[in-house]
């Protein structure tokens, strides 16, 4: 039960900061954006290990914080590119279904069996996932056509006389198979170290992320606005890892993965009240199945 509550809490940290990260890579260089907030998620996770202590990381510990940053940095560029071209209901779901569905199928090839009930909650939250974040858009001028504000400055879909495909599609993708790696390589590096392996994570981030700006040059703070909103993804983004971590050793790696994975209902309910993104009856049915979801998996020993 306390991994669940740990999951939940940091879905909605993550949620927290995809919102304001997404607001904030809308007004300025990604890069720039990424790098501030990475800068500031290694000096709380900091503090944070400064606070608890801890004994030295071991080898495995120190490798895999170090692959997860890699990987949760890659994810990280590839939702924000996918906020620009996209509204925040075609990346954010795709990324979070992905992270979801390659940790559980890494849980279960390391062993991990969950029970009849926690199975039945995970195989849930995968359409919960899709449901509180997908995106309906109609022809302009119609009723049901969403807040121009909820629609980043490129373009949303690729028209033409085929299939309408989200421009954000496949950046979605790609984050979420980085973000599974990370929630993968979090879990490997076991309990033993404290948050040496968080911190290692955020680090090798911050290194990743500041050495393609320099080589891109952008190297350089964003614009004010952009600057406090990403200062703030950095906030709620390190707690969400912080909570994650705690989760993943307290739980099994499929539980809370998938739970922590459901942060696009706090990105979308945020979009819904300060952007004015519709809260359909499709997203009201996600919402529904992800409660549902969240409780089967604490009652069935999450």
């Amino acid at each position: 039960m306390l991994a669940v509550l740990l999951s939940l809490v940091s879905a909605t940290s993550y949620g927290g900061s995809d919102f304001v990260a997404g607001l904030a890579a809308r007004g300025g260089s990604v890069l720039r954006v990424t790098v501030l907030s990475e800068g500031v998620s290694v000096a709380v996770v900091g503090a944070a290990l400064a606070a608890t202590g801890g004994d030295p990381p071991s080898q495995a510990a120190v490798v895999w914080g170090c692959v997860a940053g890699l990987a949760g940095i890659g994810g990280t560029l590839a939702l924000y590119a996918g906020f620009r071209h996209a509204a925040f209901s075609v990346a954010g779901p795709l990324s979070a279904v992905g992270a979801a569905g390659f940790s559980v199928l890494a849980g279960l090839l390391l062993g991990e069996r969950p029970t009849a009930l926690a199975l039945a909650g995970i195989v849930l939250a995968l359409p919960a996932i899709v449901g509180v974040s997908v995106s309906v858009r109609t022809a302009p001028g119609s009723r049901g056509q969403e807040s121009p504000r909820a629609a980043s400055p490129g373009p949303a879909i690729t028209r033409g006389r085929g299939p309408r495909v989200p421009a954000g599609a496949g950046y979605g993708l790609i984050a979420g198979a980085c973000f599974a790696l990370l929630f993968i390589g979090l879990n490997r590096a076991g309990p033993g170290s404290g948050l040496w392996p968080v911190f290692c994570s955020q680090a090798t981030a911050l290194v990743a992320v500041a050495l393609a700006a320099a080589l891109t040059r952008n190297l350089r703070l964003p614009g004010r606005r952009s600057g406090w909103l990403a200062a703030s993804a950095g906030v709620t983004g390190s707690l969400g890892t912080i909570l994650y971590f705690l989760a993943t050793h307290r739980g099994l790696l499929a539980i809370a993965a998938v739970v922590t994975s459901l942060y696009p209902a706090v990105t979308i309910m945020l979009a819904r009240t300060l952007l004015g993104e519709r809260l359909t009856a499709i997203r009201l049915a996600g919402l529904s199945l992800a409660a549902a979801a969240v409780a089967l998996i604490a009652v069935g020993g999450g």
